[in-house]
This record gives structure tokens, C-alpha cells and sequence, in this order.
């Protein structure tokens, strides 16, 4: 049974509401190891169709690789792993894989090519493999810094200092000239939406049917997708160049990221969103009786929060020694953006006036002074610093 939707907080829903049974403690996300394991288990299987090569490298020398099905010139490129905290994708890849290797209709005329892990570097940071609550999956965060992310690299560095995971991105890209890219994300608390770079035309009808059989809400009013058109519930339509960000304060541009990349040879982007933990707002289309106060009040709590974590790192970055590794320049790029974010939420007409998008900003004003102490958090416990228990206890609240 679906619990009741809530009116003030976020709350998780995860399968036990639907099923009586978690499927939590059993949930387990394979390696970037495994992930080659598993296509190359496939190629062997059915040389004749499957092949697997690499394609690059990452910054630390790790390679990237694609598996290929099918030799059409016609073709579907899926990616996964450009966020390492949004493990999901690589699941989902090698089943869809699998079922493009064992249903010959899916590949007629088609071929398919599956980016194994766009950052593998990134997955070998992200380390909860089978996360049993938002606690313990954040006490292995990672999520890059935004120039560092392969994906939004382009829309915030100049070409000649792109990192190599985007330019071997963008290099299959070019060979491939797919139709059709499909990359796949994730969210750890929310709704399954999907963002397209142009409109697909009666997409909106199978997804919300997909989410509905497997228990999963849609988010309608993605804060990610804050002022786009909508083809449909879930279903958000990038905007034109010349429409303004609904929070003018944040760097990155979805317009210049690789996902634009594929209409160089006429083909769009479809990115799709699924979230690790359900909530039980983000899914509700009803007006929100008073959503600018109520944004008003999350952004008072963004910069509360932001304020807590910049604290604890002005005071220990002194005792950390000019260290400066991944974790760290993740966590300080995340306190950055709070300034500018809460201004953005403070003095800009909502975007949306539903309950589903005063949820989802709920989770997006948590998750972005969060994500910044779970890493910091890293950093200090790797040092024994003194600091690390209070931001434990930030993490736990």
C-alpha cells in the first residue's frame, strides 16, 4: 500500500511500503571490475555480435571501455557512470546489454554501444556498494568537483582543458554519430524522471506505466529541471539557449555538456533519472498553498547548513597541511555554491508552484551542504582530525 503523502518534511519510501519486504540489505552495485567482467563474459558468449574495446583513459590512467552489439550503422549509445554516486547505471547498462544481446528484434537496423563507466576514477571514490540507509550511503560519498565531472566539464572549462574522460566521451560520440544517447543517472532521494535535449513525442504514456509497475514515483516538478517545458509528467525538455537558468547563480549549463554533443549529427539526449530512495512528495502535482514562503524557509535552511560545514572546514584546514585531493576540492567546490544558491531560491519567483517542487528543492537544498560535510567528513577521518565526530554528527542529523 502507498503510504500517505506528506505535508511538511520529506520522507523515504523505499520497497517495504509496497512489498512488506526491504529489498535494502540485498541491494549490492558492481565494481568497475565486475562491470568489465560481466561484457566480457558477454563477448565471449557471442563474439560474433558483442565486441569489447577501450576507448580511453581516465586522469589516474584507468581505462574506459564499450561494449558494442550489433555493426548497423545506425546507433544507440548508453552511458553510465558519470556520477560515481549514482551506482545505479551500471546495473541498469549490463541488463540492457543483455536484453539488446537476446532479443534480435531490439538490434535490426540498430547497433548498441554501452560506455561501461564514463569516470572510473570517481567510482573508485564512491564506496558503498550496498548502501542500507541515506546514513551509511553517505558515509562513502563522492561526487567530483563540477569541472571534473565528465559530462558537465564542457559547460565550465575551456576545450584545451577538458579532462581525457570527456574527451573520450565526446571521441565515441564522434565516431558513433548516434541517434540516440541515453545516459543514465540518479538521484539518492526523489522521484524517476527523464530530461530530454529535444522532444521525443509520446515518451511521457510508457514511462509513468515503467514507473508505475515497479512502485516508482515520478518526480513532475524536478528542481534539476526547474522552468522547462514538460511533453509529459516526469517527461522535462531541455530549453532553448537563450532561456535563463531557473537559479542564475549555479555555473553549470546542461546546454554545454556532452549531452548536446549529439546534435552535431542529428541526434538528441535522453537522460534518465532514478532515485535509490523514494519520497512521497515529489510526485504530488497539487498547489502548494504558499510555495514561495515554503522555498523561502528551505533556503534559510540551506544557508544555515552551509554555514555549519564552511565552518568546521575554515577551522580545520589549517591542520590538514595544504592537502588537496579529490574529496576535498568536492566538498569545497559544494560550499561554493550555497551562497548563490540560497540567493537564487530567496529572490527568485519559484519555478514551479506544486507540491512535487517544493519537495524535490526540499531534497536539493539538503543534498547540497550534505554531500559537502559527508566528504569533508572523509578527509578529516583520514587524518584523525579532531573535527571529524561533529561532522558525523551534521552527517547523522
Amino acid at each position: 500500500m502507498t503510504p500517505p503523502r506528506g505535508r511538511g518534511v520529506l520522507r523515504l519510501r523505499t520497497r517495504a511500503d509496497v512489498t512488506g519486504v526491504s529489498v535494502l540489505p540485498e541491494l549490492r552495485y558492481p565494481t568497475v571490475t565486475e562491470q568489465v567482467s560481466a561484457a566480457r563474459a558477454l563477448t565471449a558468449h557471442r563474439p560474433g555480435v558483442c565486441t569489447l574495446r577501450q576507448v580511453g583513459v581516465s586522469r589516474a590512467g584507468r581505462p574506459l571501455h564499450l561494449l558494442s552489439v550489433g555493426r548497423a550503422r545506425r546507433a544507440v549509445l548508453v552511458v553510465a557512470g558519470a556520477h560515481a554516486n549514482e551506482p545505479t547505471g551500471s546495473c541498469t547498462l549490463l541488463a540492457v546489454a543483455r536484453r539488446v544481446l537476446e532479443q534480435r528484434r531490439l538490434r535490426d537496423g540498430i547497433s548498441w554501444h554501452f560506455l561501461l563507466c564514463a569516470d572510473p576514477d570517481g567510482a573508485s571514490l564512491h564506496v558503498t556498494p550496498a548502501p542500507r540507509s541515506l546514513f551509511d550511503y553517505h558515509l562513502g560519498f563522492f561526487r567530483p568537483a563540477g569541472p571534473e565531472q565528465p559530462e558537465w566539464a564542457p559547460s565550465l572549462l575551456p576545450p584545451d582543458r577538458l579532462p581525457p574522460e570527456t574527451r573520450a566521451l565526446t571521441g565515441v560520440i564522434d565516431e558513433l554519430r548516434p541517434y540516440l544517447q541515453v545516459t543514465l543517472h540518479g538521484t539518492d532521494l526523489g522521484g524517476s524522471w527523464v530530461q530530454l535535449t529535444k522532444d521525443v513525442p509520446g515518451l511521457a504514456e510508457p514511462f509513468a506505466k515503467s514507473a508505475a509497475e515497479l512502485h516508482i514515483p515520478v518526480e513532475t516538478g524536478a528542481s534539476d529541471a526547474a522552468g522547462w517545458p514538460a511533453s509529459g509528467p516526469g517527461v522535462h525538455v531541455m530549453p532553448a539557449p537563450g532561456v535563463g537558468p531557473a537559479y542564475p547563480s549555479l555555473p553549470d549549463d546542461a546546454r554545454h555538456s556532452t549531452w548536446y554533443h549529439a546534435h552535431r549529427y542529428g541526434g538528441l539526449t535522453a537522460v534518465v533519472e532514478v532515485p535509490m530512495w523514494a519520497s512521497d512528495l515529489v510526485d504530488d502535482p497539487a498547489p502548494h498553498p504558499a510555495p514561495a514562503a515554503a522555498i523561502g524557509r528551505l533556503a534559510r535552511r540551506l544557508q544555515r547548513d552551509g554555514l555549519e560545514v564552511t565552518r568546521v572546514l575554515d577551522e580545520t584546514l589549517p591542520r590538514l597541511g595544504g592537502l588537496d585531493g579529490p574529496l576535498l576540492r568536492a566538498a569545497r567546490w559544494g560550499l561554493e555554491l550555497v551562497p548563490g544558491l540560497a540567493s537564487d531560491l530567496l529572490h527568485t519567483p519559484p519555478a514551479d508552484l506544486t507540491r512535487a517542487y517544493v519537495g524535490s528543492v526540499d531534497a536539493f537544498a539538503r543534498r547540497v551542504p550534505l554531500r559537502a560535510a559527508a566528504m569533508l567528513l572523509r578527509v578529516l577521518r583520514g587524518t584523525d582530525d579532531r573535527a571529524a565526530k561533529q561532522l558525523e554528527e551534521l552527517v547523522a542529523t
